[in-house]
């Protein structure tokens, strides 16, 4: 990478490490703490408020990804930061579960994530694009796995208007870093004249390549979301406490990074991305059996252990190589559409993950849970088998999904 791709990457997934903190700190306390509030005897009326953030979320990501691309990545992106304070401010001052409701559903208003990775796309050549990518989908990891120390301890010093008020001063953080450290926009919205039309829009948003992404993401999040429904409780029954958790959680996350630096990034250029991807699937999907196995008899601490390393290695790879495979199908002038349907799946499959794995645990079981989640991977493998990779030097030639040659050069990487 140049100076000025680590300084945008750098940036760019420190905007993302931010946000993605503050949503996680709340995951492992918010149902207990929203008990204290009024109605928050309620269930069902704190999973919604829960739950509102991924849902707002999921329905703006396709406008902010074309917001993006009419008005620019940075102005967007700040936009969707200060909406995310403001919910957070709101959140941090309610005193019932529907002020924690309006406060959340404000919170998922900040749908910058199509925004960012199509700044970043913007601001890094093709062949290190992953790299950034992988940065950004590292901070995500590292800050989940961060999440599970700091909520947990904020909340026992303030409750959750200790952590809303924090994740506000983060999204703050997050403005002042797009405005004083992010690079300058290479990208420049065309004049209504040149823009993109609408149906050649909506051909690039079909295309084949990018329907198996927009599904591999949803399956990716949905299971991810879904397995840490019984994955802590397995981790009681192994005898580690709750409190104890964020300790194996950490190292194996730290650990996962080094197995994708080794990989991800030199299997890339050798053009071996494709048998990489389709082996991390297959290794998701052998974690769930593996889970499966686990949870059938009493389960052990280090089993568990080697499982979820396994898990991480093979999400860390998936979640890095996706969004940059997709923005080298689609042109800058679409990239933050489809980055945007990209997102807005990232973010159903969030919330399915949540309400879905939800409802099979408490009707069939934690092992009932892992088999639909080993359906759904063998489900994407079966999907992601006849994907087309675009090689890194492909993209310079202008086309995206919509364009033959694209589509032509990769069957040579196949």
């Amino acid at each position: 990478m140049t100076p000025l791709e680590r300084r945008a990457s750098v940036s760019l997934a420190m905007i993302y490490a931010l946000r993605m903190l503050g949503l996680f700190m709340v995951l492992p306390v918010f149902m207990i703490e929203a008990r204290h509030y009024d109605g928050g005897a309620d269930a069902s009326r704190v999973g919604l408020a829960m739950g509102l953030y991924g849902l707002v979320q999921a329905c703006l990501q396709i406008p902010f990804g074309l917001a993006a691309d009419r008005f620019g990545r940075k102005r967007v992106i700040v936009l969707g930061l200060l909406l995310f304070a403001l919910g957070s401010v709101i959140a941090a001052l309610a005193t019932s579960v529907t002020g924690l409701a309006w406060g959340r559903a404000l919170q998922g208003g900040g749908a910058i994530s199509a925004a960012v990775t199509a700044l970043l796309a913007d601001q890094t050549r093709d062949e290190v694009r992953t790299k950034g990518m992988a940065l950004i989908g590292g901070s995500i990891g590292l800050m989940f796995a961060l999440s599970l120390v700091i909520g947990p301890l904020l909340s026992s010093w303030g409750g959750l208007p200790a952590i809303f008020w924090v994740t506000c001063g983060l999204a703050l953080g997050g403005v002042a870093v797009v405005l004083g450290w992010t690079p300058a926009e290479t990208y420049r919205p065309e004049a209504p004249a040149t823009r993109q039309d609408s149906a050649s829009t909506w051909r690039i948003l079909t295309s084949p390549e990018l329907l198996r992404l927009d599904a591999g993401v949803f399956i990716l999040y949905a299971v991810q979301i879904a397995t840490w429904v019984a994955v802590p409780a397995l981790l009681v029954q192994a005898g580690l406490d709750t409190a104890q958790h964020s300790w194996l959680y950490l190292p194996v996350v730290l650990l996962s990074f080094v197995f994708m630096g080794l990989s991800l990034f030199r299997m890339e250029r050798k053009g071996w991305l494709r048998p990489l991807f389709l082996g991390c699937i297959a290794m998701v999907l052998c974690v769930q059996l593996g889970l499966l196995f686990v949870s059938s008899r009493q389960p052990d601490v280090g089993s568990l252990g080697v499982l979820l390393f396994l898990f991480f290695c093979g999400f860390n790879v998936l979640e890095a190589s996706q969004p940059s495979q997709a923005s080298r199908l689609a042109p800058p002038s679409a990239r933050g559409a489809a980055l945007g349907v990209y997102n807005t799946l990232q973010s159903l499959g969030i919330f399915a993950g949540g309400a879905a794995g939800g409802w099979v645990a408490k009707q069939l079981g934690s092992q009932g849970l892992f088999l639909g989640c080993a359906a759904l991977m063998a489900l994407w493998l079966v999907l992601a088998w006849g994907m087309r990779f675009v090689p890194a030097a492909q993209e310079a030639s202008g086309h995206g999904a919509a364009g033959e040659p694209v589509a032509a050069a990769n069957t040579s990487s196949r």
